[in-house]
């Protein structure tokens, strides 16, 4: 404890409060320095790694508690007996809607078979290294310290005061929670289809998409393309505002060891993208398939055994139990094959499909995430990465101070090579799913996944196949597959991991417009090049691409039509942006949510030749009656053709209606909001309240002298509306602007708003 007192004074701190705890000084077993500036941005200061937990878990269950405590009725399987069965069981993350019953039985299934507990028990690299059980561990001592001292009747949060179900967490809670985390995008995509599996479950399966509902874009600039010759990073994941993927704000340092600024998602005891010293890094949405379905053969007779190889292997068996109310259960059979479980579709007396996870044994990814805060460069990040292989469905996308950008899909990905595809998806259904979905022959064992010797496990393909690109100019990635991450170096890899010279999205393309235009000075931001400057100002461009492509000719279709003129005049004077204040947006997003869907909408067809501005040329014949459709709506409704966004686009996430800038990533916009699914004006004259985009953004220039970095919490620290907390950063964000980050002693120490803490504890 005099250590890290000496420490903190050392780093220019005044303790101006002490947690008060049982344990003298001389026993306590964790201790940390937590410091808190502007927004309620803890800065955790520790000896140690499970100082560093006890901290971090402390200041996190002062400021979201209840929103923990939720994340841990799901992940146990207990939403039914508290919330009921039927209801919604709030999974942000996954792309069909979930009951809490099928949540439950899925989550007490892995339970059940002590997967986790087994995955834990492993040594590193596929166990956790002892860095992170120690931070684990100090974690959920410090979040039961904060739980202990309030009290579960005192706490300010009226969403869990006195609740019942608000209990001390546990090691296995938080290892629970990160595996629930990485298997988005395998099987927690498709909980309600295992929940449900038996015999005679015959409905078509569904048209699951490649990467779920979340999304990002970041860019990596390197020392070509910034005016220092250093390093810029943009990063801008695009996540749900509320539930369990929310990102909290902070800083972890053990002096000598790390020093890691960014966000961290709920629940997790490390920073899963920010900075170091040296170091930026981001994360996107990786296009590569998580899974794949085996199409079983069943033996004459028996629904519950299949074939391999002409040989019958009966299924496995396993009754579920879940508490539903009162002394209420309900109890359902899950089955499972060699390749995983079963699921509720094509399940007939011949057929049936398995399902198969790449991450169903990762728990690793903690390891790397711990080390990639480590790092400071490229080469490190990387080193890291090949050790653990564990990102769960993600690109990674670096830069370091000396100028290195990266961008890689190092993530879990099914040894499905394009011929294994080509020998083994030779079924009517698989070849009708095929490439949007991989469906096997699970009758030959051939066909089951390969693997590469430098893959840590089975199954997976290994780093020497990771799709990457280092460059000294930049990389980008804004949720297409990585063929284009540079234009100037397309990217091959195996199908699995996503298209090869198809069309790019809208908001794709803007992203690589915007950086051309910054590298040549051209778009208006100044002298060429990025630095933080630039790249802050870039992601408050707030342009909308589909009207910069599109715009002019449907006034020129709305000035043919009998259309009122103020429509056609509010399109025609609109600023082609997305700003609170921009008249004519509300218009342009209730038709093109309506044009979107028309075949054929573009007349001049992509050319792999022109990646980045083609398709264009608007087929005016085919959106006409989206726009005479949306003009008649905004009439309906009584709304002025130039009303401003803000009238009908806000946020009720902290409790107070609030507009916000972006607009929906069907638009082409960069800075992406809305809502999930993205849906047309209500009948309040409102689209539908934000929920879903632009979360932790983070603006990082590495300069000589240390990082410079701007940052954004768009949903704010707290989930507890009596915190200052809840939604002063919304505000920020309402007004488009940033929070300046402090990162070294010094500019912690300097804020006004400084609190310093000291926690000690057994």
């Amino acid at each position: 404890m005099r250590g890290l007192l000496a420490i903190a004074a050392a780093a220019g701190l005044v303790v101006l409060s002490q947690v008060p705890t049982a344990a003298t000084t001389q026993d306590a077993r964790y201790s940390a320095v937590v410091r808190w500036t502007e927004f309620g941005i803890p800065h955790v200061l520790a000896a140690d790694f499970g100082g560093l937990g006890y901290g971090y878990g402390h200041a996190f269950a002062r400021d979201n508690l209840c929103s923990l405590e939720q994340s841990l009725l799901t992940v146990s399987g207990g939403r039914s007996a508290v919330f009921g069965p039927d209801a919604d069981a709030g999974d942000a993350l996954s792309p069909m809607p979930v009951k809490n019953l099928d949540s439950d039985i899925y989550h007490r299934a892995i339970a059940d078979d002590q997967r986790i507990t087994q995955l834990i028990a492993q040594p590193a690299p596929l166990g956790p290294t002892q860095d992170v059980r120690q931070l684990v561990s100090g974690y959920v001592a410090g979040v039961n310290r904060f739980l202990h001292d309030t009290g579960v009747a005192n706490l300010s949060d009226p969403a869990c005061r006195a609740k019942p179900w608000v209990r001390p967490i546990t090691e296995l809670d938080v290892y629970r929670l990160a595996y629930a985390f990485v298997q988005f995008g395998g099987t927690g995509a498709v909980k309600p289809l295992i929940a449900n599996a038996a015999p005679g479950t015959t409905a078509p399966p569904p048209a699951l998409p490649e990467s779920a509902s979340a999304g990002s874009n970041a860019i990596a600039v390197g020392s070509a393309g910034t005016k220092a010759g250093n390093g810029v990073l943009l990063a801008n994941p695009h996540f749900p505002w509320a539930g369990d993927a929310r990102f909290y704000q902070v800083q972890l340092t053990i002096p000598g060891k790390m020093d890691v600024s960014g966000g961290s998602l709920y629940g997790s005891p490390l920073v899963g993208m920010g900075h170091t010293r040296h170091l930026a890094w981001s994360h996107t949405v990786s296009t590569a398939q998580r899974f794949t379905m085996f199409q079983l053969s069943l033996t004459p007779g028996d629904p519950t055994t299949y074939l391999v190889d002409g040989k019958p292997e009966a299924m496995t068996r396993k009754e579920i139990t879940v508490p539903v109310g009162g002394q209420s259960t309900v109890t359902r059979v899950l089955y499972s094959s060699r390749y995983g479980p079963l699921v509720a579709s094509n399940w007939t007396a011949t057929s049936a499909l398995a399902f198969k996870g790449a991450n169903t044994g990762n728990v690793r990814a903690l390891n790397e995430w711990l080390e990639m805060g480590q790092a400071n460069s490229v080469a490190q990040l990387r080193s890291a990465q090949e050790r653990y292989q564990g990102v769960p469905f993600l690109n990674t996308v670096a830069v370091d101070s000396a100028g290195v950008a990266y961008t890689a899909d190092a993530s879990v990905v099914p040894h499905v090579t394009d011929e294994h595809a080509a020998r083994c998806v030779n079924s009517p259904l698989g070849k009708a799913l095929y490439p949007a979905q991989t469906v096997l022959d699970g009758s030959a064992s051939a066909c089951a996944w390969g693997s590469d010797p430098d893959a840590i496990e089975p199954g997976i393909f290994g780093p020497r196949a990771t799709p990457s690109l280092t460059r000294r100019d930049f990389t980008t990635n804004s949720n297409d597959s990585l063929w284009l991450t540079n234009p100037a170096a397309p990217l091959t890899y195996p199908r699995i991991y996503g298209d090869v010279a198809t069309a790019r999205t809208l908001r794709t393309r803007l992203g690589l417009d915007q950086i051309t235009g910054r590298l040549q000075g051209t778009d208006g931001l100044g002298p060429a090049k990025f630095d933080l400057n630039s790249m802050q100002r870039l992601f408050y461009g707030d342009r909308n691409h589909s009207a910069e492509q599109a715009r002019d000719a449907v006034v020129a279709l709305c000035r043919t039509e009998p259309l009122p003129a103020s429509a056609c005049a509010a399109l025609a004077g609109w600023d082609l942006r997305a700003d609170p204040d921009s008249r004519g947006a509300v218009l342009w997003r209730e038709f093109w949510l309506r044009a979107v869907k028309t075949p054929g909408l573009w007349t001049v067809p992509f050319d792999p030749a022109r990646p980045a501005t083609t398709p264009n040329t608007l087929n005016t014949a085919g959106v006409r009656q989206a726009l005479v459709a949306s003009v008649q709506r905004m009439t309906d409704l009584g709304l002025p053709f130039d009303a401003p966004l803000s009238a009908a686009q806000r946020t009720e996430i902290g409790g107070t209606p609030l507009p916000v800038p972006g607009c929906t990533g069907e638009e082409g916009c960069y800075n992406v909001v809305g809502s999930l699914p993205t849906g047309p004006l209500g009948a309040d004259g409102r689209f539908p309240p934000v929920t879903f985009g632009a979360s932790f953004v983070m603006a990082t220039e590495l300069t000589a002298t240390g990082p410079r970095t701007a940052t954004l919490l768009t949903y704010s620290q707290s989930t507890d509306p009596t915190s200052p907390h809840h939604n002063d950063q919304t505000r920020l964000f309402a007004r488009k602007q940033w929070v300046s980050e402090r990162y070294t002693p010094g500019e912690i120490s300097s804020s006004r708003q400084l609190r310093v803490d000291v926690i000690t504890g057994g």
